[in-house]
């Protein structure tokens, strides 16, 4: 009996091991998951009775485009990296890396951001220089420039004169121009230099476009014509205000001489360099240990090196200053001719302030000369209707007296209205 049962259970389940196997054989021929840990350690507890656990699963690698798609919503931006051989390349940095690489606060960032678009800022920094002029949002150090959204419309033009600045030098012209002008006052010439260009070209745009409105509008008044020149001058007050911000900016560098020291970032890396070397040449010259803090300390020392800075630290700010002067003077050249468009804009209203004067001048002779009119023939129909009364009156039996009182009342009416005219003709009160 029990052999039977044995035998019994071991053909009902033969038809499951066989689909088993059946399936077995599909997995290994197609490409499938490896099984699990659980699945594996089943299999090696009844093939082997091993108890070990299983190895954890390794994680799946996360694809390139979520990553960028994560490194984006986590306030990564397009940057543009630019060196002083004329090396670029475009990267996608967030804060915390601009902020290691270039060694800035975080908030000197927000600036650059879009809520502060259009504002115009030039901050100095220890180790680097934040340019937010118009559209040109740049972090520029003594070795590089970071510049932000380089593939906007508006940026190209700044980032084609950097790359033909920068590139186009061998590199005995590049060492003779940085002896010259540093690189950081480069960059900065230039994003002046684009920025001025700009809002010269928008100056000059809206020049060719005002006076044939202008003009157009003195000819004729209407609607259509005042909507544009209402539309022109909006124009002309934004471009100004944009305008006005820049060459603030500018002249506050130009009113102080510390910023514009702390500008020179080449320079303070050749001093900090410079006073590193001598450190280090100090420190293997001295026989004792602390010689190091002896050459920090020593007075001659500090005052030979304060000297040597001050003179070359005062001519980099004398180049920074002819450079800005020379921008501070093209932007007021730029805001005059936006006053003088204004001032265009003025006459013309306040000629069309005379003409609509005029006309309402006329408008109110015109209402004086049709009063008068009037009460010459108000003064005729009181007559007339008086005489229309059912009144008794011995005139009406007299035969021949109708039309000369008629022509009588009628001429009367007409003196009273020549009376009136002349004397608003004597009071100056009618234009001739």
């Amino acid at each position: 009996m029990l052999r039977r049962r044995r035998k019994h259970s071991a053909s009902s389940s033969s038809p499951a091991a066989a689909s088993a196997k059946k399936k077995d054989r599909s997995g290994r021929g197609s490409v499938h998951p490896k099984p699990t840990s659980a699945s594996s350690a089943g299999r090696s507890g009844v093939g082997g009775g091993s108890s070990e656990p299983a190895p954890a699963p390794a994680p799946a690698e996360t694809p390139p485009a979520a990553a960028k798609g994560a490194k984006r919503k986590g306030g990564a931006r397009l940057w543009m990296r630019l060196g002083r051989a004329g090396r670029s390349e475009i990267v996608e940095l967030d804060k915390g890396a601009i902020v290691a690489r270039v060694g800035i606060p975080a908030r000197d960032l927000r600036i650059l951001g879009p809520i502060f678009s259009y504002s115009s800022n030039i901050l100095a920094r220890e180790r680097a220089m934040v340019v937010n002029l118009e559209f040109i949002r740049a972090v520029v150090t003594a070795e590089e420039v970071l510049l932000l959204d380089p593939l906007s419309q508006e940026v190209l033009p700044f980032v084609d004169q950097l790359r033909q600045h920068f590139s186009m030098k061998n590199p005995v012209e590049a060492a003779e121009i940085e002896r010259e002008l540093p690189f950081e006052f480069q960059v900065l010439e230039i994003a002046l230099d684009v920025v001025c260009s700009c809002l010269d070209a928008e100056t000059a745009e809206l020049e060719k476009a005002a006076y044939p409105v202008l003009d157009e509008l003195t000819k004729k008044v209407s609607n259509k014509n005042l909507e544009r020149v209402r539309c022109l001058k909006g124009d002309l007050t934004r471009l100004l205000a944009r305008l006005q911000k820049v060459k603030d900016e500018i002249e506050h560098l130009l009113d102080d001489h510390e910023d514009m020291a702390h500008l020179c970032l080449t320079r303070k890396q050749i001093q900090n360099q410079q006073f590193e070397a001598l450190t280090a040449s100090g420190a293997s010259n001295s026989i004792v240990a602390a010689g190091t803090d002896s050459a920090k300390h020593n007075p001659n020392f500090q005052s030979n090196a304060s000297i040597i800075t001050s003179i070359y630290v005062d001519h980099d700010v004398e180049d920074l200053d002819m450079l800005l002067e020379a921008y501070f003077m093209q932007l007021d050249g730029t805001r005059n001719k936006i006053l003088l468009i204004r001032e265009h804009i003025d006459d013309t209203e306040d000629y069309m302030n005379i003409q609509l004067d005029h006309r309402r001048n006329e408008l109110i002779q015109l209402q004086l000369i049709l009063a008068v009119i009037s009460f010459g023939i108000a003064l005729e129909t009181y007559i007339a209707s008086a005489f229309t009364m059912n009144l008794p009156c011995s005139f009406y039996h007299v035969y021949g007296l109708f039309w000369p009182f008629v022509v009588g009342s009628s001429g009367f009416s007409f003196l009273i209205f020549l009376a009136l005219m002349g004397y608003a003709w004597w009071m100056e009160l009618l234009s001739p």
